[in-house]
């Protein structure tokens, strides 16, 4: 490899899998036309477009709301009982001499 002159990656060799298991071929976007890159960022836009959108505060409240009606079984918020307590420390012991 020349000075300066940057490794081109077989990208063919690669293959990513989706969550239904089917595999997708990965595409290096050097290779593809101005055109295609374009016609690629046309479709991911319109694929967001129709997501639902929800406001941050709305989301916030939610998430706060379910933390707040669930504390009451949370044992970092009100703590382990002791007779539960895997990691309370046992009484007595003994010393090897």
């Amino acid at each position: 490899m020349e000075k300066g002159e940057s490794k081109k990656w077989n990208w063919q060799k690669f293959e990513i899998t989706n969550p239904a298991g089917k595999k997708m071929p990965v595409i290096n976007i050097e290779d593809l036309t101005e055109k295609d890159k374009l016609k690629m960022e046309v479709d991911q836009l319109k694929k967001e477009v129709t997501l639902e959108r929800m406001l941050v505060s709305k989301c916030c409240e939610e998430v706060r709301d379910y933390v707040e009606e669930r504390s009451g079984e949370d044992p970092l918020v009100k703590g382990i009982p002791e007779d539960k307590n895997p990691f309370k420390e046992l009484k007595g012991g003994c010393v090897i001499s």
